[in-house]
């Protein structure tokens, strides 16, 4: 724990890509070194900067209802840490958010992982978390996403949460019905477990 809290604080004033931030640097991160659960997603959107609390919209309100927990569960960093490809919000493209800054994966992440050794499930929310730790030969997420039995049983790759997937998930009703399912069992299984 002694190393994570530098750390966090370190992160918390990042300005590594400040002139390109169009709402400033806010980093939303959550860590603990006993975290058993670990989230990779997008970027916060303009809810998420405004609050400072990851999944603060109504796509964390479905992820939670995918992952089978509550609030307090998955906002208790002695379980769960939240940790974004991109840290702060990156502003809006042609079609919704721009994509994450790409500085914050490579410089941060390795030693945020380093601090978290207790980390047994990792969810890869999203192309971007999905491309940047998966080598695999998957054309794209819907595919990926089909292959959830066939990945380490320490990855989970799953969708983005977001309502604008909506047509995504009537198209792939197998998703809520099998993968998501199995997914809950494991991460009450992992929680039950932990010290």
């Amino acid at each position: 724990m002694s190393e994570l809290i530098p750390l966090l604080n370190e992160i918390e004033h990042c300005t590594r890509c400040v002139a390109d931030l169009p709402l400033g640097p806010r980093p939303v991160v959550r860590a603990a070194a006993t975290s058993r659960l670990l989230i990779i997603g997008q970027a916060p959107g303009t809810k998420v900067h405004a609050s400072g609390i990851p999944w603060d919209d109504a796509s964390g309100q479905r992820l939670r209802q995918w992952l089978g927990i509550s609030n307090d569960v998955f906002y208790d960093d002695s379980k769960v840490a939240i940790m974004p490809m991109g840290f702060c919000y990156p502003g809006k493209g042609k079609n919704g958010d721009l994509p994450p800054r790409p500085e914050c994966a490579p410089h941060w992440h390795a030693q945020l992982l380093a601090a978290m050794p207790n980390i047994r499930l990792t969810l890869l929310i999203g192309q971007y978390a999905q491309n940047y730790y998966l080598n695999d030969d998957y054309r794209n997420l819907s595919e990926r996403v089909a292959h959830w039995r066939d990945f380490p049983h320490d990855f989970f790759a799953l969708p983005h949460p977001s309502p604008r997937n909506q047509l995504w998930l009537k198209k792939h009703p197998w998703f809520e019905q099998e993968a998501i399912p199995a997914l809950q069992q494991r991460i009450r299984r992992l929680l039950e477990s932990a010290p």
